[in-house]
């Protein structure tokens, strides 16, 4: 599984990417057959003074790709958000797999 970590106006620190490579790789243990999986973080220019943190990841496996996008307060908290959201749609995927 091949992860690619994108963040967009600003520069990551170590300590967000391993989470982030610890994060996706704990999919594999729901679904095996991943190719690749892109995780994109951005600041959300807002009027506020305080920027939201957006957290898209898109899952690509054999035949389809999955996305989840996650807004919030802390990269932590979307990253945590987002790939939840993907093993969900992977045991949902896996399953229908099953079904047919």
């Amino acid at each position: 599984m091949t992860i690619n970590i994108q963040s967009v106006q600003f520069k990551a620190d170590q300590k967000l990417l391993d989470l982030v490579d610890k994060k996706v790789r704990k999919l594999n243990t729901f679904f095996d057959k991943i190719v690749s999986v892109d995780v994109y973080m951005k600041m959300e220019e807002k009027s506020s003074s305080v920027k939201d943190k957006k957290v898209a990841v898109k899952c690509h496996i054999p035949g389809t790709s999955l996305y989840a996008e996650e807004t919030s307060k802390l990269f932590e908290e979307g990253v945590d958000a987002a790939v939840d959201s993907i093993r969900r749609q992977l045991k949902k995927h896996k399953a229908k797999m099953r079904a047919n």
